[in-house]
């Protein structure tokens, strides 16, 4: 046991090493959501009114609203950048190397996860202190009931983006990803907007936010903030993590993702 737990401490104390010497890689994280909340929030708040919708008693301005929606962006694009990472790292070697090791394959992936979600979770930590500075009102236990939230979410997002890894062969075709599934995932959940107004825009539109794995993890931390539990979101948010850890394993098996590059570059 002394030996897996000085091989996940080396795991994880290498993200985040890595992501504490990347300093572009955290401010890039920040403007995203940033952004967002400064300006664009301020051009939808009079044409999108937010209804008294749980967990909310009351009405409330649109930037309160879209907080949890841009945590889970933080940890969207923490979990994609672990993909792009993941591919570098199998180009470079790195990975495959670590994949070698006795430990099971499970147990690797699953730290090299875990480092990834605590950065994640370091990212949406300055991403509050700075929402609290704004001056927008939270409850001052948020940053404590929100953190099983963000660690089952940026667990369901890493699986997701180590699946995504497992398929990539060229870093080239990263954008392609980026554009085919990070943008429907953020842009057709209830980040930006309630699904009240997505079903008023239309049924399919509707259906498409409430099948996202995303939506959830919304919800699951827009709940957790208010010191409250989404069953539903929980359900869909630990299903989906579990479906995406088997296949990231699947996809990671000597006999296919990295190992299948083997060959060609004996070739």
């Amino acid at each position: 046991m002394s030996g897996w737990w000085i091989a996940f401490q080396g795991i994880v104390a290498r993200e985040v090493l890595r992501f504490v010497h990347q300093r572009e890689r955290f401010l890039g994280a920040l403007v995203r959501p940033l952004v967002w909340l400064f300006v664009f929030a301020a051009g939808f708040r009079a044409a999108l009114g937010i209804a008294i919708i749980p967990p909310y008693e009351t009405y409330i301005p649109y930037e309160t609203y879209i907080v949890p929606g841009l945590i889970g962006m933080i940890q969207l694009f923490n979990g994609m950048q672990g993909s792009l990472s993941m591919v570098y790292d199998r180009e470079m070697g790195s990975m495959r190397i670590l994949l070698t090791s006795p430990l099971p394959r499970g147990f690797l992936l699953l730290a090299r996860l875990l480092g990834g979600v605590v950065v994640s979770v370091l990212q949406v930590a300055a991403f509050l202190l700075i929402v609290r500075l704004y001056g927008i009102d939270l409850p001052a236990w948020a940053p404590l009931t929100v953190l099983p939230a963000l660690l089952l979410n940026g667990l369901m997002l890493g699986a997701l983006g180590m699946v995504l890894a497992s398929t990539i062969r060229q870093l080239e075709n990263f954008a392609g990803v980026m554009n085919f599934v990070v943008f429907p995932l953020f842009f057709l959940s209830s980040a930006l907007y309630p699904l009240y107004r997505m079903e008023e825009a239309g049924p399919l539109l509707w259906w498409l936010c409430s099948l996202n794995p995303f939506t959830h993890g919304v919800e699951l931390i827009r709940f957790a903030m208010y010191g409250q539990v989404d069953g539903q979101a929980l359900a869909v948010v630990a299903g989906a993590t579990l479906l995406f850890a088997a296949l990231a394993v699947r996809g990671y098996s000597p006999a296919r993702g990295m190992g299948s590059r083997a060959p060609s570059a004996a070739g």
